[in-house]
């Protein structure tokens, strides 16, 4: 399908079933993190920030109720699920559409009509149009650039559907949109965790400020990553959804550490270890996981992009919430001292597979001298071991009522697994600027 008529003219209808399930759970996952991620200090500083710098009143920013700019809103909100490490995300573009384009479409929608199935299929439709951007940058440069610089692109779509923008001032928000998106370099804030995080509230912003732009006559650079990208990367819209491949967290740091906080998890359940019986842990995985060297962190920033700091934490508490990794979470003494016992070694096997696949394995030696050993172990919620709607819920009311009560919680929970339903979306965009 042509990519200016897939933009503006993709229906509800259009969708797979599976197409619109997966943008209801996307939806779901990235409300839940954003809500989570209110009460981290990033979220709290880029807030005040938009609020000071992107006056107006086009849109709001979440569990706030501010009033913002379209591209100021874009920002802030895109930045507060950035805040917290735990949306979903696409393995072949290493990072992350959704943290990106939900912020954007609610941005730029907000105070006008449309449904609900119009909104997600608008954010259906930006995630295809991000991630195959990712596909077509990583394909194409040999930075490893945060998410920031193609989800841009996505952005731009939804603002050109929404502003009815025609094919040439649509093809200039997308050029706008990629020659500004940042285009930073994921592995610096990987070694060195700060509030930079992965550019997506900056990629968000700059989308909507690409559409913005376009519509008011100005013109932008061919966006390569559209017209120059390998056959094949857009030729299949409206054919294979992109969508359909996301994965999902089960916890609140970045994606690398997944496979060993599951399997370290999985050997305590089944050999009922306490964590004053655990000597040593090796961890064996891919060479980016094994950057993620921050045992004694400091920030939630440096908690997120740690590997054996989440994991003792894990091991700990036997789970892994967002008070973990925030706050007082980040001085407990006993995750503190099993943190400098966790080994992080490089494995070829597993570096090999990534970034198509995530693996670890997990060596456990009790104080007793005993082993435990994983095996290899997979990242879990993967496309092909998804996790049930049941799953997503519970996740969701995990992370958002650490910041909601219950009843508030329950109530947009319902509110976005119904979305399709609703003539307005109005009510679920009014939910999720509330002040908590």
């Amino acid at each position: 399908m042509n990519i200016i008529h897939f933009i503006h003219d993709l229906t509800w209808d259009d969708l797979p079933t599976t197409v619109q399930h997966q943008a209801r759970r996307c939806l779901l996952d990235i409300a839940g993190t954003a809500a989570a991620g209110s009460r981290t200090q990033l979220s709290a500083i880029i807030r005040d920030y938009a609020a000071l710098a992107h006056g107006g009143s086009g849109a709001s920013l979440w569990f706030d109720g501010r009033l913002v700019s379209q591209p100021g809103a874009a920002l802030a909100n895109g930045m507060t699920i950035d805040s917290l490490d735990a949306h979903d995300g696409h393995p072949l573009t290493k990072g992350h559409a959704g943290a990106a384009v939900v912020p954007a479409a609610l941005a730029i929608w907000e105070g006008t009509s449309i449904s609900g199935r119009e909104l997600l299929t608008t954010i259906a439709m930006g995630y295809e149009i991000a991630l195959r951007a990712g596909i077509a940058l990583h394909a194409s440069a040999c930075d490893y650039h945060t998410s920031g610089a193609w989800n841009a692109l996505g952005c731009a779509a939804i603002g050109a559907r929404r502003l009815a923008l025609d094919p040439a001032a649509t093809r200039h928000a997308l050029g706008i949109a990629e020659y500004h998106g940042p285009r930073s370099q994921m592995m610096r804030c990987i070694d060195h965790p700060t509030m930079v995080k992965d550019g997506s509230g900056w990629g968000a912003m700059a989308g909507v400020s690409a559409a913005l732009l376009a519509q008011a006559g100005f013109t932008g650079a061919p966006a390569l990553t559209v017209e120059m990208a390998q056959a094949g990367i857009w030729e299949e819209l409206g054919v294979s959804w992109r969508m359909l491949e996301q994965y999902f967290k089960p916890y609140p740091v970045c994606r690398w550490a997944q496979a060993p906080i599951a399997a370290a998890l999985a050997l305590q359940q089944e050999h009922n270890l306490a964590p004053e019986d655990i000597r040593t842990v090796r961890v064996e995985t891919f060479h980016e996981a094994v950057r993620l060297a921050h045992p004694r962190p400091e920030t939630t920033e440096q908690a997120q992009y740690s590997l054996p700091f989440p994991l003792a934490a894990a091991l700990v508490h036997g789970r892994l919430g967002g008070a973990a990794i925030d706050g007082p979470g980040l001085k407990n003494p006993q995750v503190l001292q099993l943190a400098d016992r966790v080994e992080l070694a490089e494995s070829e096997t597993f570096n090999r597979r990534f970034p198509a696949q995530r693996f670890a394995r997990v060596v456990i030696t009790g104080s007793d001298s005993s082993v435990y050993d994983s095996g290899e172990v997979e990242t879990p919620w993967d496309a092909h071991s998804a996790p049930s709607d049941d799953e997503l819920r519970a996740k969701f009311r995990d992370l958002a009522g650490e910041s909601m009560p219950g009843a508030r919680v329950e109530a947009l929970l319902e509110t976005i697994w119904r979305l399709d339903e609703a003539e307005e979306a109005a009510g679920f965009i009014e939910m999720m600027t509330f002040g908590i």
